[in-house]
């Protein structure tokens, strides 16, 4: 079955301009989700088979032509009028999907409310479209187990190399949606590296706000002290405007209270395309083996992004010294965070459903092993015999060495000996600092490598630095325009 759609569909889009076209009355909220949905069906669900998509909304189509009318009788609420949005599997609806972090266990879980950033996106008119394919319990599950993969929703791949290049993780399905244009912008969550690992893989822009900035209410934990969701894009300026639409403080949140008079509900004040001139960025670059064997580094590529940032007007310090960087870090905090965090979220699901502890979901799994334990769980066993009480010294003395070392004696050090406004990283190797410190970090696509595999930076900053990082990607993407489509049939 062929359906013509608007030829201004078929082009990818920035929020700006579709909004201007549907101000114009060139495109309607509805085609545009229709339009989605089709992509959906022919290039996710089948052809090449992302398999990105864990659910769609039922309702999507009636909630766009609703937010149509309001646009003709009313004007648009506001950038995100009528854009579709999709979400995390871990990440609550009230509607008719169901919340799983892509387990069997919970494939029955109809949540009674929004997030609190689900009811923000509906109050900006944002249309949300769908869930997303993730790796499983945001890689709580298995030391085996292939970022994007979840018993629920199987496999995602790189839209960029279906079945051949690595697709990044835990937010794998929210990433390659968006690279393969089957929504404009969607919301990852990040513990370490789950949103950072899969804009980088698949040539989009992801930024991992600030803990505090987003709140957490609403979200199946992994951690309480590194926790946070944040926006997928295309361009810097989409990722920007989902940004802001997500912010606030949360009663139901404590770590957003130290956001107030810091966060912002727009962004888009620091797209400046000269954002890079005048600016102090430090270079690291370290003799980091494992990251460089994975084949993720790319020399050339690298070295180019340096000397165009300088060519920018910023001042480039290189090879800086992060004093904490390659410490071994205890991840005590996890093992007890998970432990205490998915227990307690597990005790307030539907008495219905089948698990309300971590014991009953390993045992769950062990009765369900053909569909739920392709790569086993010893991630989950391993956490099973921890107390329910964060009172352990391993865990206390761990919770203030990372914040201490990610840092008074790493971020925060080493911005301040250099006089640095962003630090520059090759792909994401940054993220388990800037997550251990809660520091925002944004990625950006720098080009291809000879085997079409996507390369990508982050710049990371000090807490609720965003907008600061906002205005450097911005400068760096308009001058380089790296981002191209990947090679997916045009429907």
């Amino acid at each position: 079955m062929e359906i013509k759609f608007n030829h201004l569909l078929k082009k990818e889009l920035t929020i700006f301009e579709i909004q201007e076209a549907m101000d114009r009355g060139e495109v309607t909220a509805k085609e545009l989700v229709m339009y989605y949905l089709y992509r959906i069906a022919k290039l996710d669900q089948d052809g090449p088979y992302i398999n990105s998509i864990m659910e769609i909304n039922p309702d999507a189509i009636f909630i766009a032509e609703a937010l149509d009318e309001e646009r003709k009788t009313k004007g648009a609420r506001g950038p995100l009028h009528g854009i579709p949005v999709l979400l995390k599997d871990n990440i609550e609806t009230k509607d008719f999907m169901h919340t799983t972090a892509g387990t069997i266990a919970l494939e029955n879980h109809l949540s009674s409310k929004d997030a609190f950033l689900v009811e923000k996106l509906r109050q900006a008119g944002a249309v949300i479209l769908g869930k997303t394919n993730m790796t499983e319990l945001s890689n709580a599950m298995s030391s085996e187990m292939w970022a994007g993969y979840s018993a629920r929703g199987g496999q995602v791949l790189n839209p960029y190399g279906p079945g051949e290049f690595f697709v990044g993780g835990s937010s794998s399905g929210s990433a390659a949606a968006v690279a393969a244009n089957f929504t404009m912008v969607s919301v990852g969550t990040e513990t370490d590296a789950s949103i950072l690992s899969p804009a980088t893989q698949n040539s989009i822009v992801g930024i991992k706000p600030t803990v505090g900035l987003i709140s957490r209410a609403g979200i199946i934990p992994f951690t309480y002290s590194q926790d946070t969701a944040g926006p997928l894009a295309r361009t810097v300026s989409d990722a920007a405007l989902l940004l802001g639409a997500m912010t606030g403080m949360d009663k139901n949140d404590a770590a957003t209270y130290k956001s107030e008079g810091k966060s912002l509900q727009n962004y888009t004040q620091y797209l400046d395309p000269n954002g890079l001139k005048g600016a102090r960025i430090g270079v690291f670059n370290a003799d980091y083996e494992d990251y460089y064997s994975s084949g993720e580094y790319d020399e050339v590529l690298f070295n180019s992004v340096i000397e165009t940032i300088r060519q920018l007007g910023a001042e480039v310090i290189t090879d800086i010294e992060i004093p904490s960087f390659q410490r071994e870090w205890s991840w005590a905090v996890h093992l007890y965070e998970l432990k205490h965090s998915l227990d307690n979220y597990f005790a307030k699901v539907p008495g219905a459903l089948p698990v309300h502890t971590i014991s009953e979901l390993i045992e769950f799994n062990r009765n369900n092993e053909e569909k739920t334990l392709k790569y086993g769980q010893d991630k989950l066993e391993g956490r099973e015999k921890l107390p329910n009480t964060l009172k352990s010294a391993d865990y206390i003395l761990a919770k203030l060495e990372d914040l201490y070392f990610s840092q008074e004696q790493g971020i925060d050090f080493t911005l301040k000996k250099y006089n640095l406004d962003a630090i520059l990283f090759p792909s994401y190797i940054g993220s388990t600092i800037s997550a251990k410190a809660g520091y925002p970090s944004i990625a950006v696509p720098a080009g291809y490598m000879e085997n079409g595999r996507p390369f990508g930076i982050t710049f990371a900053g000090t807490a609720f630095s965003e907008g600061s990082l906002i205005k450097i990607a911005y400068s760096f993407e308009q001058a380089t325009k790296y981002r191209k489509p990947p090679a997916l049939k045009n429907v």
